[in-house]
């Protein structure tokens, strides 16, 4: 995936512009780091996924979570409530 904005972070996995709803029963990995860029910035989600340890996911970074099998639903409902995401960006 390519993004068209300047810094590192453009052609990273976060770089994909526009909201998406998180109310879906089940979440694609694109549409999670979809939210994480909306959220945090496209640069602030790709630092955030491999370097934040969250204790909700068993001391793991979003990367390794989603790498040992985690539902990219249960790891935004993580990071939503570690950093205190309103409901209406849930």
């Amino acid at each position: 995936m390519s993004g068209t904005g300047p810094g590192p972070a453009a052609n990273g996995p976060f770089a994909a512009p526009g909201r998406v709803r998180a109310s879906i029963r089940s979440m694609r990995i694109t549409v999670f780091r979809r939210l994480m860029a909306d959220e945090f910035g496209a640069g602030r989600a790709e630092v955030l996924a491999s370097d934040h340890v969250f204790s909700g996911l068993g001391g793991r970074t979003v990367e390794q979570a989603l790498g040992s099998g985690i539902s990219p639903k249960q790891i935004w409902r993580e990071v939503c409530e570690a950093f205190d995401i309103p409901p209406e960006r849930r």
